[in-house]
């Protein structure tokens, strides 16, 4: 246990009042021990009071003080009628970041802990570093967009990233379960909003900056600028090892930064792991991976040149956290997918006559590359090659700069695009469609604008022909759509299955 004097001194705040006896209070480590959500404060618990676009905690800590706060952490000044502990500080997302770290004991400085960051292909690296660390007989934790784990327990993931306090948390359950290893995907907006500050990380790994999050970020270069804090010391202390991708023009400069604590990675550039092959088929990745420690072969059920780069960064963090080749190749071989990441939903076992696949794909490069895997891949029958039918939209309240450029590139690189309501949250749908519309009208392709998801799906599946490969885009794993009118339950692979049974069906029998 640490006492609120310690916590304010190690935050640097100022108690203000006449609070002195107070301070000695001791702060036990649970679950809401230090939150900034006044509805989870328990007695003894200590609120921070986080202004945010759209709530300002200053504003509940009235309620925490009814549930038993024993300190309130703020920017604001004391006010006059607040006879409790006040500790003023210059930033309350620092301050709750440093608080939560002291209280749960430094969990991150307890375990290998793997961070990723990108914009594409996290949430798949996560889980192929996890599986090498099974294949090594680890007890292991993930953190990420699809859910969190600690050993066999699962939790649903309402952020990829969420705030501090939870995070440390996590952690601090994770070291107590028996934990040594751990892997967390870390969003740009999280590190910006110092979620994943005071983490000490055995390794951070960067997979590549594509667009994306302009809508809180403005810029690239300020969305590049939050992806470097994961590695320039400014959250804490910097990784032991960094990852990173060098066929990205971002990579090459984060290895500049991180000098030799950068081990590299990439298909096409020199880098320490890489592999000479360079055809990824529908049937999966075969390809021999050159490492510094020397040759690893790699036969993985996971589709396409994206997933090799997964693959790849994987490996480099195996490599430089010290495993064995043979550990690293079980645990790349031995993952058998991510939910909603180029999941094919069809079966010819069963007489589907096309494939259908669903992917996370929201954005305008993630959706190019799932196509480009598609276009490369397929082969054709009788001289034929079957035609390329996309259904895909974009989110609501999110960045409108990418929807023309989605719709674009799903035209370029379909036969027939189907553009149709992702989560339009507190927008009208329509008008995201008419966003779409714009990229789909440079090329001249066929398409719809189908508003229903589900119409669109069973349309995109029962208009197909024989051989046809049909891609269902942006909602992966998503078991939810949020409308204007609420939260729904949607899942694109439930709905792509009864589209391809009720084809099934209606199919003539001779």
């Amino acid at each position: 246990m640490v006492t609120l004097s310690e916590i304010a001194n190690h935050i640097e705040a100022r108690a203000t009042g006449g609070q002195s006896g107070k301070l000695n209070l001791a702060v036990g480590a649970f679950s809401s021990s230090v939150t900034h959500d006044s509805r989870r404060v328990m007695p003894g618990g200590i609120f921070v009071a986080i202004s945010g676009a759209q709530t300002d905690g200053n504003n509940f800590v009235g309620e925490a003080t009814k549930r038993g706060a024993s300190a309130i952490i703020s920017e604001r000044v004391r006010p006059t009628d607040f006879t409790g502990v006040w500790l003023q500080v210059a930033s309350a997302r620092i301050a709750l970041a440093k608080a939560a770290a002291m209280i749960h004991g430094n969990p991150s400085a307890k375990l290998a802990l793997v961070g990723l960051t990108g914009t594409n292909g996290k949430t798949t690296t996560t889980y192929l570093i996890d599986s090498i660390f099974a294949a090594a007989g680890k007890k292991t934790a993930v953190m990420g967009t699809i859910g969190y784990r600690i050993g066999e327990e699962k939790v649903d993931a309402e952020f990829t990233t969420p705030e501090s306090s939870e995070i440390q948390n996590f952690l601090r359950r994770a070291v107590e379960s028996g934990v040594t290893h751990a892997t967390m995907e870390v969003s740009s907006i999280a590190l910006d909003m110092h979620r994943a500050d005071e983490l000490q990380f055995a390794a951070a790994a960067f997979t590549n900056l594509t667009q994306d999050h302009l809508d809180f970020h403005g810029s690239m270069e300020n969305y590049f600028a939050a992806k470097k804090k994961l590695f320039d010391g400014t959250i804490g202390k910097r990784p032991e090892h960094s990852i990173l991708n060098l066929d990205d023009a971002r990579g090459v400069e984060l290895k500049e930064l991180c000098g030799e604590t950068a081990l590299t990675y990439a298909l096409d550039a020199e880098a320490d792991v890489s592999t000479k092959e360079k055809h990824f088929g529908l049937d999966g990745l075969r390809f021999t991976a050159q490492t510094p420690s020397g040759n690893i072969e790699i036969a993985s059920a996971l589709v396409g040149r994206p997933h090799a780069y997964n693959s790849l960064c994987a490996i480099g963090v195996g490599v430089a956290l010290g495993f064995d080749r043979e550990v690293i190749a079980a645990g790349i071989n031995d993952c058998k997918g991510v939910p909603g990441r180029f999941e094919r939903v069809s079966s010819a076992e069963i007489g589907d006559d096309i494939t259908v696949v669903v992917d996370y794909a929201h954005t305008p490069d993630a959706l190019a590359n799932v196509l480009n895997t598609v276009q490369v891949a397929q082969a054709p029958k009788n001289g034929k090659r079957g035609k390329v039918i996309t259904v895909m939209g974009c989110g609501g309240d999110r960045d409108r700069t990418k929807r023309p450029l989605m719709g674009e590139v799903a035209a370029k690189q379909s036969d027939w695009v189907i553009a149709t309501s992702d989560n339009p949250r507190s927008e009208n749908p329509v008008m995201i469609l008419n966003d779409i519309r714009i990229g789909l009208d440079r090329v001249g392709k066929n398409y719809e604008l189908i508003v229903d998801r589900r119409e669109a799906i069973f349309r995109a599946v029962n208009q197909a022909k024989p051989g046809d490969v049909v891609i269902i885009a942006g909602k992966g794993h998503e078991t939810y759509q949020i409308l204007p009118t609420g939260k729904i339950d949607f899942d694109d692979r439930e709905v792509a299955r009864e589209a391809l049974a009720e084809r099934r069906n209606s199919r003539p029998l001779y």
